[in-house]
């Protein structure tokens, strides 16, 4: 039995990957401190959609524009 991970075949190709990904984006202070500001944008913008998205599945039905149909009336 093999003890590397199940999502690899040789411990080379993820080694290669981290560094790769390392010296791309952590080795400089000024290539990391902008992946974190980056990352912080993406994970704000994704955290903040996915909290609207689950707030309107639970509240569907109740908030203004699921109901406002029933009560505007058609003006020429």
């Amino acid at each position: 039995m093999s003890s590397f991970p199940p999502f690899s075949k040789s411990p080379s190709v993820n080694m290669s990957l981290a560094k790769g990904v390392y010296n791309l984006l952590f080795r400089r202070t000024s290539t990391f401190a902008v992946t974190i500001m980056v990352g912080a944008v993406f994970f704000e913008r994704m955290f903040d959609q996915g909290g609207d998205a689950i707030f309107e599945q639970l509240n569907r039905g109740k908030l203004w524009k699921h109901i406002k149909h029933q009560y505007e009336t058609e003006e020429e």
